[in-house]
């Protein structure tokens, strides 16, 4: 059965201190109706974490799954930007 295209968020991890859950809080900028001005508003998201591979400060990107909890329907597909001063060793690299 072929799936459609992922619904796919990026967003900074703001906790990983839960096991096998991040949270990630989003950005978007909205222009205010009345005055014009950007505003920023932010949304967070409870994401599976498998393999605790997610840390505070990287930037990851999620996609949407069915629920798993009352607050948790996120997974994460891939860490995009680690946090600064953070390595991430490449699989099969056992040197």
């Amino acid at each position: 059965m072929e799936r459609g295209r992922l619904k796919t968020v990026q967003g900074r991890v703001v906790s990983d201190r839960m096991q096998k859950t991040i949270v990630v809080k989003s950005e978007r900028r909205v222009k205010h109706p009345r005055y014009g001005k950007y505003v920023r508003k932010f949304t967070t998201y409870y994401a599976h974490d498998e393999n605790d591979d997610a840390r505070d400060g990287d930037l990851v990107e999620l996609a949407a799954m069915r629920p798993m909890s009352r607050t948790k329907c996120w997974r994460l597909l891939k860490i995009v930007t680690p946090a600064a001063g953070r390595v991430i060793a490449e699989p099969g690299g056992d040197d």
